[in-house]
């Protein structure tokens, strides 16, 4: 018997103004591949090898319990929601991305490829700058490496705050933190300048603190190590010196 299919969405309000800007246009013309891959077999050995490790890492050692309704925001080809669609809990995911393209040509891929439940996500073009969902409504907001490319991070956690329910978790993975001795040549853009859509920007942790404090969240940053053997040993040390990586965990408090 075939899988179920996964939902999509138009959106054709959030479509019809997108269509008016240039953005749209130079994004959805970018090559023939997601996000910073140019060559496919390398796009398949992440999506197969790399992107699958995090959710076992974010269960088993963040102690993360995934379950109820959850919103990916900038979810792209939807590895993310792939991976979580198969946890048992897990009942219902709302994929989201700015690009239709992404969402209707690739998405599909990845699902069969990952062996996701497909029939519990909804793809839906969107802004998460400003989500078309009510108040309360989904148990986790997901992201992967999106943060840092909006054009204002305390709008969008403000966005996602309110869509979660009181004590709902946003979890985000993959972005980028400035380390205390970068060991490649970086620049980091002047705090004076806002970023371009789509940029992506460096930010240090205590600025994410800030960011996160600033929307009205409780952030606890968790180191990531995906490796094994003496690597991972490696990795403990440098984490946060020549390179940061990190889970991003908020926790939306009610208020007393």
């Amino acid at each position: 018997m075939k899988a179920a299919a996964s939902k999509y969405v138009e959106n054709k309000g959030y479509l019809s103004r997108l269509a008016r800007t240039d953005e749209w246009a130079a994004r959805e013309a970018h090559g023939n591949l997601p996000g910073e891959f140019t060559d496919e077999a390398e796009w398949l050995r992440h999506m197969r090898e790399d992107y699958p490790r995090f959710v076992p890492f974010l269960t088993r050692k963040c102690g993360l319990h995934f379950h109820g309704r959850i919103l990916e925001i900038g979810a792209g080809a939807c590895w993310f929601s792939a991976a979580l669609s198969r946890l048992p809990r897990v009942v219902e995911i709302v994929a989201t991305d700015f690009s239709p393209r992404l969402l209707k040509d690739f998405a599909p891929r990845v699902f069969e490829l990952l062996g996701a439940r497909a029939d519990k996500i909804t793809r839906m073009p969107a802004d998460f700058h400003k989500l078309p969902f009510g108040d309360q409504r989904f148990h986790f907001v997901v992201c992967s490496a999106v943060l840092s490319q909006a054009v204002n991070m305390v709008t969008v956690l403000r966005e996602a705050r309110r869509v979660l329910r009181p004590g709902g978790k946003l979890v985000a993975i993959r972005e980028p933190v400035w380390p205390r001795f970068p060991f490649r040549a970086r620049t980091r853009r002047p705090a004076s300048r806002a970023p371009a859509p789509g940029e992506e920007q460096w930010y240090t942790l205590e600025e994410y603190g800030e960011f996160f404090a600033r929307a009205g969240f409780e952030l606890e940053a968790r180191r990531v190590n995906l490796s094994s053997g003496l690597k991972y040993y490696f990795n403990e040390v440098v984490n946060g010196l020549t390179h940061a990586r990190y889970a991003l965990v908020a926790t939306k408090r009610t208020r007393k």
